[in-house]
């Protein structure tokens, strides 16, 4: 398989016509996982973490008081309380262990890849010095072989290798790093699978790619995000509410003549307080992100990810973005009177020597499209003289000795190309100028090519055409977020002909040509002063300040660090559309989270209806008529009522852990399906769980 052809096998895997897998696979959710995550669940009922959560640590404080009464005054009613209470506790706790969990399971995965590794250090004067990668600085020059594991993250600075990434991105097909191009960076722990590279060291131990991966997933640099925090509150406010209202029914019922009970009242209080939400909310936070970690995205913040949910404009780089990279030779055309194959021939002649990725690319079209032997051609030239490229001549090319003198072969710009035609008393007015003009005209860069034998005058052999080529299915990705509601925008430092043509290829609904990064910078701004969500995709150096600047910055893998670090999330797959992903599940954990607080709510309407009747039918006969579920009495009523109040999390947690599925549509029809689902299936559940537990409860001796 050819470079080209590696390439873009690699870009196709990342576009779904290939079979990657995600970082860590997490599968779906088993009981198998609650098993294994006990543990942690009971470790987390200490109550420094109880405290953490205010509606659980009102639990927490219940279970212990409740467990208090029940020794004081033992009875099958409490201790039942008392028991139920605590697994209320411990299932909150589980569905946040699971989440983690999955999180340290990622993170023990990404430490098989992350190992002391020796590297071979480039010292000034050339001379190799092996030192323990931990001990690489910013800046250092390690030499890498087939087999070996690269020591740090860095750039690829000479050679080209294929290398595998597998234990950080999951794909299996190997992938090329190369200098000069846009697909230079490295990770450390990833290991080369053939040839020979130098890689400058970007990154100081503990800081390096797979060392943050290590943190993000297992959630230590998770913070809180704004609506989250916003939700602790209204859950804080209500706790605080229904808390100051079940206390004040203890005077009602000495002023009624009945003697409160602290066990009841605890249970009342506990099944009235948001606790469905309350032990579910982080678990959801958590597992947002290990969504987006199975798709290969790392998300640096739970903001982004909640911010991605919302977002109105995507803007995007083109080259390493929408199109490989690279610019590509796609077509040649030779000049009147010159064969196809002689000119195939003379083009890879004058590009062997160019090491550039796109005279890589031009060999590669002579051997796959021509037929070319270019190891026969290598041996032809073992005596010939490279003619490098430079910025004043903007050609390179061969000079390749023969019987009837030394041919010269120039490949390059087409002025320059025709004014070394010229100069060798050629006639560089050939029918090849309309075609020059066509080709700038569609976007690509034209390549002349000609050559002379000795002191006779040059002649042009013909035309060859690099593009961008665009990445493929980037057309029907755009079209999805179009009908998701999200403009897209090509920002590019091309000119506008060029732009122009990639952009109607590409299927964007605007593009900006001749951008600077000021420019990038600028246009976000404006769009976010417009009271707009902005999304940013980007690869390169220039694109840093519009990625940290964007809502969600989201840097592609093959791109530069310094576009990694300015970003709030990185691609592993280096897939611009991924965004279509990211705003999915940024999208399923807004709905997720509004979703399960609008059931938990509704849940209190079906707990009131049991309890208080219970409470309050000895002293106020009236009430039994609110007794709608003809629950056997006040005791087996209120331990229904809790027992389903512990059952319902455990029950809930994957659906928290997986999501409420996402369709794409207007915020109002979304907002009608889930009250229609949460909303009533939160109020008709509970009568049916309560009622169907109560059943089984009157049997039990003390309920009676």
């Amino acid at each position: 398989m050819t470079t080209t052809e590696k390439s873009v096998a690699q870009d196709q895997s990342h576009h779904g016509h290939g079979s990657a897998e995600p970082l860590v696979s997490s599968g779906s959710f088993s009981a198998a996982q609650l098993i294994r995550s006990l543990p942690d669940a009971v470790r987390k009922l200490n109550p420094r973490e109880q405290a953490r959560n205010p509606v659980m640590f009102i639990v927490w404080v219940g279970a212990v008081v409740t467990t208090v009464l029940a020794c004081w005054h033992p009875s099958v009613f409490s201790w039942v309380i008392a028991f139920w209470l605590w697994f209320t506790s411990l299932f909150a706790s589980l569905a946040e262990a699971v989440a983690e969990g999955r999180g340290k399971a990622q993170a023990d995965t990404l430490r098989k890849v992350k190992r002391d590794t020796v590297a071979r250090v480039m010292d000034p004067d050339g001379s190799i010095a092996e030192r323990s990668g931990s001990e690489l600085h910013i800046g250092d020059l390690i030499v890498v072989e087939a087999g070996e594991t690269i020591a740090g993250d860095g750039d690829v600075v000479d050679g080209i290798a294929t290398v595998d990434e597998s234990a950080i991105t999951g794909e299996s097909a190997p992938v090329i790093r190369e200098s000069g191009g846009d697909r230079s960076a490295v990770t450390g722990g990833t290991v080369v699978l053939s040839d020979r590279i130098i890689v400058r060291i970007s990154t100081a131990p503990g800081e390096t790619f797979v060392d943050r991966m290590i943190a993000l997933v297992e959630g230590a640099q998770r913070k809180k995000t704004p609506n989250e925090i916003a939700l602790d509150i209204l859950l804080a406010s209500l706790t605080i509410i229904f808390l100051l209202a079940v206390v004040a029914l203890g005077p009602m019922q000495q002023y009624a003549g009945q003697t409160p009970d602290g066990v009841k009242m605890i249970a009342l209080l506990v099944c009235l307080i948001p606790t469905t939400i309350g032990a579910l909310l982080s678990s959801i936070g958590i597992a947002g992100m290990d969504r987006l970690v199975q798709r290969n995205v790392l998300a640096m913040s739970g903001r982004a990810v909640e911010a991605a949910g919302d977002i109105d404009t995507l803007l995007m780089d083109k080259t390493g973005t929408i199109t490989f990279g690279n610019r590509r030779a796609t077509r040649f055309t030779p000049a009147p009177g010159t064969g196809a194959e002689a000119f195939a021939e003379v083009v890879c002649a004058s590009s062997l020597g160019d090491d550039t990725p796109e005279g890589r690319s031009i060999v590669d079209l002579c051997r796959d499209e021509y037929h070319v032997d270019v190891e026969a051609m290598r041996d032809r030239l073992r005596g010939a003289d490279i003619v490098a490229f430079t910025a004043e001549t903007r050609m390179s090319g061969v000079d390749i000795p023969e019987r009837d003198g030394t041919r010269h072969v120039r490949k390059g710009a087409a002025d320059a190309v025709a004014r070394w035609v010229v100069q060798s008393g050629g006639n560089a007015a050939v029918d090849l100028n309309d075609a020059v003009d066509q080709v700038s005209r569609e976007g690509a860069t034209p390549l002349l090519v000609a050559s002379r034998t000795g002191s006779t005058p040059a002649t042009v052999d013909g035309l060859v055409v690099l593009s961008d080529v665009v990445k493929p299915g980037m057309a029907e990705r755009f079209a999805q977020l179009r009908a998701m509601g999200i403009t897209t925008v090509m920002v590019t430092g091309d000119n506008p002909l060029t732009a122009a043509a990639i952009a109607a290829e590409a299927g964007v609904d605007d593009v900006v040509a001749e951008a600077t990064p000021e420019d990038k910078l600028a246009l976000i701004r404006t769009e976010q002063n417009g009271g707009r969500l902005v999304a940013m995709t980007g690869d390169g150096t220039n694109d840093a300040p519009a990625l940290a600047q964007a809502d969600v910055g989201l840097a592609m893998n093959t791109g530069t660090s310094a576009a990694k670090e300015a970003g709030n999330m990185v691609d592993l797959d280096s897939d611009p559309t991924k965004l279509i992903d990211v705003v999915a599940i940024g999208k399923q954990l807004l709905i997720t989270r509004g979703a399960l607080t609008t059931f938990s709510l509704a849940n209190d309407l079906a707990k009131y209806f049991a309890i208080l009747p219970a409470l309050f039918s000895g002293i106020y006969p009236a009430l039994g008529k609110l007794n709608v579920m003809h629950l056997h009495s006040a005791q087996s009523a209120i331990t229904s009522a809790v027992i389903f109040n512990a059952l319902v999390i455990i029950a809930l947690i994957p659906l928290s852990l997986k999501g409420v599925r996402y369709r794409p549509g207007s915020a109002s029809r979304l907002l009608g399906r889930n009250l229609l689902i949460y909303g009533l299936g939160g109020v008709i559940a509970p009568f049916l769980g309560i009622w169907v537990i109560d059943l089984v409860v009157r049997f039990i001796p003390g309920m009676g």
